[in-house]
């Protein structure tokens, strides 16, 4: 598949009308429900195939975000050989409590894989918790980027987003533009 028809399905699979509340607390008539595309493992087989030129290659360790970045991180992982850690929103209350299941860390250069990026709050927020647990964070990939306010935000907090697609990408490959 090629990636203007992987767009063109990420789209058709995906997009959703209606009265959406966006993470942001913005509210949208149009959504992409990414578990749509990430429970459908030919897409999120493509999506992992694309995904892996995304990753910069100084990268030690991937980290999917909960929950949508954790099927992604593991689709790369499958093409890249990179090991993936399992990052929560926040670290459990009970056993381990930790933030992050997986591989140590500390010291080592993480990737966040996330799905769907609008304004980069939760990103920047899991970010910033890696690195106070030792990580060090610099680079994020996704499969959609939202909004263009997401590229400045996160790098206002010391990190490079990288998208497969932005949401008007997606929209002219499916010929709704």
């Amino acid at each position: 598949m090629t990636r203007e028809e992987l767009g063109k399905q990420i789209y058709n699979v995906a997009h959703i009308t209606g009265e959406f509340l966006l993470r942001s607390g913005k509210i949208s008539n149009e959504y992409f429900d990414k578990y749509l595309f990430e429970s459908d493992p030919v897409l999120l087989d493509e999506i992992g195939k694309y995904m892996k030129d995304l990753v910069p290659e100084d990268t030690v360790i991937l980290a999917g975000l909960e929950m949508g970045g954790i099927p992604l991180a593991t689709s790369i992982s499958f093409k890249n050989g990179k090991p993936v850690v399992f990052v929560r929103k926040e670290a459990k209350k009970y056993g381990t409590r930790k933030l992050a299941e997986g591989l140590d860390f500390k010291g080592k250069k993480l990737c966040v894989v996330e799905d769907v990026v609008t304004t980069g709050g939760q990103i920047i927020t899991s970010a910033n918790e890696l690195r106070e647990l030792g990580a060090i964070v610099e680079d994020v990939i996704c499969v959609i980027v939202r909004e263009e306010k997401a590229f400045e935000n996160l790098s206002n907090a010391g990190l490079k987003l990288t998208p497969l697609f932005t949401m008007e990408e997606l929209k002219k490959l499916a010929g709704v533009t």
